[in-house]
């Protein structure tokens, strides 16, 4: 057991966890042999133990290329969420948090970003809005958690939003939806009306390829459906999305195409959403709409529609491609005669159960 040497070659051997080791240590010198030795039994030692070399740990700035490949590689098909990543990602890089290391980035230095933040000013002189900061430090908390999910760091710290985002949640109301769709230019015309019928995300509509068309029903349908491949939540599933009659027509005006993009500018190359949010400002401000009609205002109007209509929030989650069904409820408000038919309903299905006849109840037996 231990060094030995064999030819002009040092070798040594143990016994580890009632296995024997027997290695070569590729050296002529017995001391450094020894000193091999006990290296291999450490690392042993530290396997054993859960125990892994560190590798340096990358400052924050470092770290931001991997982060940005990553989500290029797994949003591949949302290219305005890559966006929305890599922009923000280039502000923390450049910010104080860039110079820290990944594993020294704890509440504390996220509580001083936030307050930092807080009382910066644009460009334009105002105050950045709590919902810009927010979406800084969402950007943060999935750049950590990617961090501790590759093994760079051992924890990921809280990250708190800051209070005071405005949630835009304007409906459009129906007396004004003629008003307004026949206010709307080219592309815009054709994108909001879409919007509003179908609920879709903006992205959603934008990435819409004829492959996704189904103008036709199949099965015994009353309607063609779009296919959406995905969501924004990556717990998302592919959902069919049924087509009426506005939309209908909208996509036959379009169809002599039939392949690439449906929607796009008139030269055929693909929309931007910059485009359609600046149509969408003219048109607001001319018929003086509040600021916070945007155009996903319409994907809202039409979950507030759909709930207005009886659909239940499992039913407006499947059509919209929520999450969770949390979301959904908030579209969900159930008038009282909803409830009292509801009620009835139930009622009818006991007495069915029962095998009583609704007519004989409260008779005497």
């Amino acid at each position: 057991m231990g060094v030995y040497k064999r030819g002009g070659t040092y070798w040594f051997k143990f016994v580890w966890n009632g296995e024997t080791v027997r290695e070569s240590a590729k050296t002529g010198n017995k001391r450094t042999a020894e000193q091999i030795e006990a290296a291999r039994k450490t690392a042993l030692a530290k396997g054993e133990a859960g125990i892994r070399d560190r590798r340096p740990v990358p400052t924050l700035k470092a770290f931001v290329p991997r982060f940005d490949k990553a989500i290029e590689t797994n949003c591949a098909e949302k290219p305005r969420t890559v966006e929305f990543y890599k922009s923000r990602s280039s502000q923390l890089a450049k910010s104080e948090l860039g110079v820290r290391r990944l594993d020294r980035i704890d509440e504390d230095l996220i509580e001083k970003y936030r307050q930092t933040r807080a009382a910066t000013k644009s460009r334009l002189g105002r105050v950045l809005a709590p919902g810009s900061i927010n979406r800084e430090l969402a950007t943060l908390r999935r750049l950590m958690r990617l961090a501790y999910d590759w093994k760079v760091i051992d924890r990921v710290p809280r990250i708190k939003m800051l209070r005071g985002e405005r949630n835009r949640e304007f409906t459009l109301p129906s007396d004004r939806e003629a008003v307004y769709l026949a206010a709307l230019p080219f592309p815009l015309c054709d994108v909001a009306t879409v919007l509003l019928d179908t609920g879709l995300r903006l992205g959603e509509l934008l990435s819409l390829d004829w492959r996704q068309v189904r103008l036709e029903p199949v099965r015994g349908a009353k309607f063609g459906f779009l296919t959406i491949l995905s969501g924004k939540s990556k717990n998302s599933k592919s959902r069919n999305v049924p087509l009426g009659p506005r939309v209908a027509e909208i996509l036959n005006q379009h169809e002599p195409k039939r392949e690439g993009l449906v929607f796009t500018r008139a030269d055929g190359t693909a929309l931007q959403a910059s485009l359609l949010g600046q149509q969408q400002k003219r048109v607001r401000e001319l018929l003086k709409f509040p600021k916070d009609f945007v155009l996903h205002s319409l994907r809202h109007s039409f979950g507030t529609r759909l709930g207005e209509a009886g659909a239940d929030a499992f039913t407006i989650m499947r059509l919209m491609g929520h999450s969770t069904v949390t979301v959904s409820q908030r579209y969900v408000h159930p008038s009282p005669e909803a409830v009292e038919l509801a009620f009835g309903r139930l009622m009818e299905l006991n007495l069915q159960k029962a095998g009583t006849n609704p007519g004989t109840l409260g008779m005497a037996s």
